[in-house]
């Protein structure tokens, strides 16, 4: 006997095991369900992906390109600000996350859903910035998360029991228990965790990571190219492919050249552990390619261009907190405006060019330009005055020796070592 119907729900679909048992799992409970696929520039056949939906239960699936507003909203204001969470998570999946959630409540809306369902688990950060995220946008939406449902998690205890149901329901997936990792990709990177990568000493095999080859495989020979910044945003790649020389400056596609430059060199692994907002440690690792290489070169130009002053004031309040507010959810609040606001301010003259070198895994700076540069190559010459006066320094040593001198003096009277 079929259940009663409940109502419509917009679920957040992927077409990987999480996501498809959920989408069984719903039917089962009587609801209509809606998929939505957000393409990210995740590789992934997306009509096949509807295909499966459909196959499988779903009324309607609907697929919307986000890529653009991805690499435009997100992934330049990381940039500009060298985003970052614990000094080297740059942020891939929390980066990917606004955008799914504005398009899903639109798509919720305009189909009718009194709901909205995803997939996260319930001691991950996902859920955390999926549903602050749906909130902030429409405040009355009602939200289904299966991985908090008692009657969910202890019939599924884990993934083997995931694929067990996905077996007796004939729905496809990709994962086995040989590689029961999870992983999450967009244009940005790819991640993978839980499996056997839950234990912290255990090396991952080499066959999980998806997007960048082995560095130690990575051809013999550097490859060099220039990328162009303008208010601290990409603006232009230059570089040789196949023995042509190529420019790119649409947002999307030079992303995709950096991305596709990086990965066959082996750029932007990083294996760590984590602080989960839920209070949780977690193992992660993730391939970051070409959002790596922008970033770091845009870290170089900024040592050229941006006042001292602004750049400390910048990295000590706004990245660190940037990269917190996006990592915890919050990307939907007063706070992250406020932020976004000085960092547009901060780059203002973070114009300019910088020549990048990668090989084996490793990226390097081989120079930089900008018509709006604050170095002065006669001023920091060594070889000629330059317009500064050496013994100018001497007052400047001796006005800041005033507080040392008083305080190695009060540590000699107290019989204390400096």
């Amino acid at each position: 006997m079929a259940p009663p119907k409940r109502g419509t729900v917009c679920l957040a679909y992927s077409g990987g095991l999480d996501t498809s048992c959920i989408l069984v799992w719903l039917k089962e409970q009587g609801y209509d369900v809606v998929c939505f696929i957000a393409d990210v520039g995740q590789e992934e056949d997306f009509e096949a992906a509807k295909s499966k939906a459909l196959k499988i239960g779903a009324k309607k699936c609907v697929v919307e390109d986000l890529k653009k507003v991805f690499v435009e909203s997100q992934c330049w204001p990381a940039i500009m600000c060298n985003a970052h969470y614990e000094s080297i998570y740059l942020l891939g999946t929390s980066l990917a996350r606004p955008e799914i959630c504005r398009a899903q409540i639109e798509v919720a809306e305009k189909e009718g859903c009194f709901a909205v369902s995803h997939g996260c688990t319930g001691k991950g950060n996902d859920q955390v910035r999926f549903e602050l995220g749906y909130y902030a946008l429409k405040k009355d939406i009602q939200v289904i998360a299966p991985w908090r449902n008692p009657e969910f998690y202890n019939r599924f205890p884990g993934r083997d029991a995931l694929l067990d149901y996905a077996a007796e329901k004939g729905i496809p997936v990709s994962s086995t228990k040989a590689k029961p990792w999870s992983m999450d990709e967009n244009l940005a990177h790819c991640s993978y965790e839980a499996g056997i990568l839950e234990n912290p000493d255990t090396t991952p095999p080499s066959d999980m990571w998806k997007l960048t080859v082995e560095p130690e495989k990575a051809p013999n020979e550097p490859e060099r190219f220039t990328i162009e910044f303008t208010k601290g945003v990409p603006t232009k790649l230059e570089y040789t492919e196949g023995g042509k020389e190529k420019v790119v400056t649409e947002a999307v596609e030079l992303f995709t050249a950096a991305n596709a430059i990086a990965r066959r060199h082996g750029v932007g692994r990083i294996d760590i552990l984590e602080n989960r907002f839920v209070g949780i440690k977690s193992r992660g690792c993730y391939e970051t390619p070409g959002l790596s290489m922008l970033r770091s070169a845009h870290m170089d130009l900024e040592g050229l261009t941006l006042d001292r002053e602004v750049r400390a004031l910048r990295d000590q309040f706004v990245t660190f907190n940037y990269g917190r507010i996006l990592y915890n959810g919050l990307y939907f609040s007063p706070e992250r405006e406020f932020l976004h606001a000085s960092i547009v301010k901060s780059q203002e003259n973070v114009n300019g060019r910088v020549r990048c070198k990668v090989y084996k895994g490793l990226f390097g700076i081989e120079g930089r330009t900008s018509p709006s540069r604050l170095y002065d190559l006669q001023e920091s010459s060594m070889d000629e005055l330059g317009g500064f006066q050496p013994s100018d320094t001497s007052g400047f040593i001796t006005v800041n020796a005033i507080r040392l001198k008083k305080y190695g003096e009060m540590k000699k009277e107290a019989g204390e070592s400096m």
